[in-house]
């Protein structure tokens, strides 16, 4: 062992090491909250000054987490938050949580990563543990990062040390949380491995080191392809079944009626978030450049990437049973995040299907209690803000269209006074009538 090793061990083990968050997102906040409560001065970085002032005056940003979520980090001497990245070389730990979309041809885009670890790179110094969170494919760490870091002549392993810890966020599950998410870490080597883990643990219910960087991130990718091949799989089916007049959420809840051997996924109109529509290509790409095909996964992508055309093409459909063309429909969307009962919108279809409708030439409003007006995203900036409704207002659109199941709608009067509902989500499974179509 180093005496750097030895060194950085005790500064964790004591809880003296600063831990710096790069990124105060969905994945950064909670990490630099958790570490906060575990006793750890923390620096929090990132580009937005707009979070700086929020987080200073104890406002919270990321509304599923609630108003009073950093009010315990304002005012705190052992929490910093600053858009200085020259500061980078005062942690003792880096913990990187910066996005890894998709470019325009479902290229994996690093530019965050990389960039963020060049400004590493200008301020690293012995003692020093970086860990990569943001979710990628195998070998980012050690191929894409690493040399990065080595070049000014520091050596890892040895002066200072590397790690992947993938994060596994779920924004608005109220079951488990950042600390009792279990971790994995995987080090570059087994010196940075142990150091990762140690401080991992002071934060986290239960850390779990697995071999190397490579494991930690190809099993990150499993977890959500799983997810990805399984959304696609019911989707399909519902697609099938529609076909059939057979209600698919009656046939997964029969399903899963099987204690064992079944896990129920839920179709929608899409997939949102800013994992599954983008971590399974990050696969896809990489087996690329060994030469081997993912025809698995590709297919699922493709399956789940349809389910917009779906929705439109029942949409249109159902309109049209009432009489009504969708050029110069009123129509409502209720939704625009992309899952229930929060605020996050990345990546949800709720923006394509506005889009769509609107191109279509229907006149289209959304409602989401969450999200007053739409930001403007990677793919799309509509400039909408959210309106009102009521059951006056219900009676005004030709059709209602349910893509986020969020739990404040009364469904209720959604089904009494809408002339129109399409349902992408099965929210309204318990209410009968000829005016109500799944989609």
């Amino acid at each position: 062992m180093s005496d750097v090793r030895d060194r950085l061990a005790a500064l964790i083990d004591s809880k003296q090491a600063t831990v710096g968050v790069i990124g105060l997102g969905y994945v950064g906040l909670p990490l630099a909250r958790a570490f906060h409560e575990a006793g750890f001065k923390v620096i929090g970085f990132d580009v937005d000054p707009n979070k700086m002032t929020a987080l200073n005056a104890g406002e919270n940003y990321l509304k599923h987490l609630g108003e009073d979520y950093v009010k315990c980090l304002a005012g705190s001497d052992r929490f910093e938050p600053t858009t200085d990245f020259d500061r980078l070389g005062e942690p003792d730990a880096l913990l990187i949580c910066v996005p890894t979309p998709l470019g325009k041809h479902f290229e994996p885009d690093l530019s965050y990563v990389l960039d963020t670890t060049r400004a590493i790179a200008k301020t690293l110094r012995p003692g020093q543990i970086v860990t990569l969170e943001s979710t990628t494919y195998p070998d980012t760490t050690r191929g894409e990062m690493l040399p990065i870091l080595e070049a000014g002549g520091l050596k890892c392993g040895e002066d200072f040390f590397v790690a992947y810890s993938p994060e596994r966020e779920d924004p608005g599950r109220k079951s488990h949380n950042t600390q009792t998410i279990p971790k994995l870490v995987g080090g570059i080597d087994p010196d940075s491995g142990e150091l990762a883990t140690a401080l991992y643990k002071f934060a986290i219910t239960e850390v779990i080191a697995v071999e190397s960087a490579e494991v930690a991130e190809a099993a990150k990718l499993l977890e959500n392809i799983y997810r990805a091949v399984n959304i696609a799989l019911v989707n399909e089916m519902k697609v099938v079944l529609t076909k059939l007049g057979i209600d698919v959420w009656q046939v997964v809840d029969a399903a899963k009626t099987k204690p064992f051997g079944f896990q129920a996924f839920y179709p929608g109109p899409g997939l949102g978030g800013h994992c599954i529509p983008i971590d399974p290509f990050y696969l896809t790409w990489k087996a690329k450049e060994v030469g081997l095909p993912t025809r698995f996964i590709e297919l699922a992508g493709e399956v789940n990437h349809a389910m917009p055309d779906f929705v439109i093409q029942r949409t249109v459909e159902a309109l049209n049973g009432q009489g009504k063309a969708v050029k110069d429909a009123k129509v409502l969307v209720l939704g625009l995040a992309y899952k229930p009962d929060v605020d996050d919108v990345r990546e949800s279809p709720s923006f394509e299907l506005i889009e769509r409708l609107a191109k279509l030439g229907a006149d289209v409003v959304y409602n989401d209690p969450h999200v007053p007006e739409t930001p403007a995203m990677r793919k799309y900036n509509l400039r909408m803000n959210s309106v009102e409704i009521s059951p006056d207002q219900l009676k005004k659109y030709d059709c209602v269209l349910i893509a986020t199941n969020h739990a404040a709608y009364d469904y209720a009067q959604i089904a009494e006074h809408a002339k129109l509902v399409v349902d992408t989500r099965g929210a309204m499974r318990d209410f009968d009538g000829d005016h109500i179509v799944r989609a």
